[in-house]
């Protein structure tokens, strides 16, 4: 059993305030006192909220990812359950991207964040301790065009299901990438 960290506690506080009120003005004082914990608390794990939301959106992605190698799944897999993820969160990310000022270092992690987990994959399935500029670049490209996708899909610019959306993503690999993920 996996007990709830500091991070974890604070971080399901402002999913919960985030369920009703605009992400812009929610505090830290009200995070931590929405979980019982002080402000000073809050700093020791977080910078600020946008560190937080960064923070939590890694680990959902981690999670994503992790199962991927746990469980031997294929990438058609991973990439249901990232939308499925999407698709769970829509409400609360639609809330951060309408109501943040931060929304571009939002979305800037959220393309890093992808990017790591996807170079890391495809170092393993390539053998190779680093990869080639072109390579780096090719996943740097789609996790560009998949987050900035996911984006408008969430504000609803898309009518699609989660697995229709994964399957765009699916489509979407550069051809360069294929051999590492199917």
């Amino acid at each position: 059993m996996k007990r709830k960290t500091a991070r974890d506690i604070l971080a399901e506080s402002f999913r919960e305030l985030a369920a009703g009120k605009n992400v812009e003005k929610i505090t830290v004082k009200e995070i931590t006192g929405h979980c019982g914990y002080s402000p000073a608390t809050f700093y020791r794990q977080f910078r600020d909220k946008y560190d937080l939301i960064a923070w939590d959106y890694s680990q959902s992605v981690s999670q994503i990812m992790s199962r991927l190698y746990e469980e031997n799944l294929p990438w058609s897999r991973s990439l249901k359950d990232g939308a499925g993820y999407f698709y769970e969160q829509r409400d609360y990310l639609k809330n951060l991207f309408v109501h943040t000022s931060g929304i571009d270092s939002f979305i800037y992690n959220m393309i890093e964040i992808n990017f790591r987990h996807l170079r890391a994959h495809v170092l393993r399935a390539a053998g190779e301790k680093e990869l080639d500029e072109i390579t780096e670049m090719c996943i740097r490209h789609y996790c560009m065009g998949t987050v900035s996708l996911t984006c408008e899909w969430v504000m609803g610019k898309y009518a699609l299901t989660a697995n229709e959306l994964a399957e765009v993503f699916e489509k979407s690999v550069p051809g360069s990438l294929q051999k590492y993920l199917y």
